[in-house]
């Protein structure tokens, strides 16, 4: 996508989205835009053309840079100048398999302290990701998937545990929404998911920190698919 194409999709997209501070609407017009394909991993973020597709001045928009850089989304480089993040599939496995680690234990402290109202709403935030899909598309469900996760590390009433997910998870977020795109894996981790609730309802440490495990396992096979596949995508062309 060229330059002038992108700047004036973006300006187009971010006038259909509800105002809030402008750093923060800006951050979040521009996360999407980068998770549904429209910013590639490795693009350089001209910052003069996104004020001018926000109509903003730079100081909310190298705010609103700096907390997508805090999620993971765009880097800086030697010269200083942001571009979408391009994780190699190496650390995105590495970041996985703690976060892995750091969800498994969650699963066991929540069998042990969660009161039967938070296993409550991790079922319902469980339930809600299809019907997201299918009244508000594809970015919705993915927020309500991540919120399913979330709502399962806040659960366990660790608050060191939380804030260590939460940043391995922002590192995250564009190769699992990227993952999340691929049908073929849906039902699997449809499943996965109410294997999660029912170990987690049961109050079986043990059966959760299995199910939790192997859920995000899977998804190390999902993403470096999806990543294969989009790498694919992009060569033809």
């Amino acid at each position: 996508m060229s330059d002038t194409a992108w700047t004036n999709e973006l300006r187009s997209f971010a006038e259909l989205k509800p105002r809030k501070s402008l750093a923060a609407e800006a951050a979040d017009n521009l996360r999407e835009f980068i998770l549904l394909g429209k910013l590639g991993p490795g693009m350089p973020v001209r910052e003069r053309d996104l004020a001018e597709a926000f109509g903003i001045s730079r100081t909310p928009l190298k705010e609103a840079l700096r907390i997508l850089e805090s999620e993971g989304l765009i880097d800086y480089g030697p010269t200083r100048r942001p571009v979408v993040a391009d994780p190699s599939l190496d650390e995105i496995n590495d970041w996985l398999r703690v976060q892995g680690a750091l969800e498994a234990l969650a699963g066991e402290l929540v069998c042990e302290t969660a009161t039967d109202k938070q296993l409550a709403e991790i079922e319902r935030l469980n339930d809600s990701i299809k019907e997201a899909r299918d009244a508000d598309g594809q970015v919705e469900a993915f927020r309500r998937d991540m919120a399913f996760h979330d709502s399962i590390v806040e659960a366990s009433g660790n608050r060191a545990l939380f804030e260590s997910h939460a940043t391995y998870n922002a590192r995250l977020w564009r190769v699992r929404f990227l993952s999340s795109q691929r049908v073929a894996s849906r039902e699997g981790t449809r499943r996965e998911h109410l294997e999660i609730v029912e170990a987690l309802k049961a109050r079986d440490a043990r059966a959760a920190r299995r199910a939790l495990t192997q859920h995000l396992r899977t998804a190390e096979i999902n993403i470096a698919a999806a990543m294969a596949e989009a790498k694919a995508q992009k060569e033809t062309e």
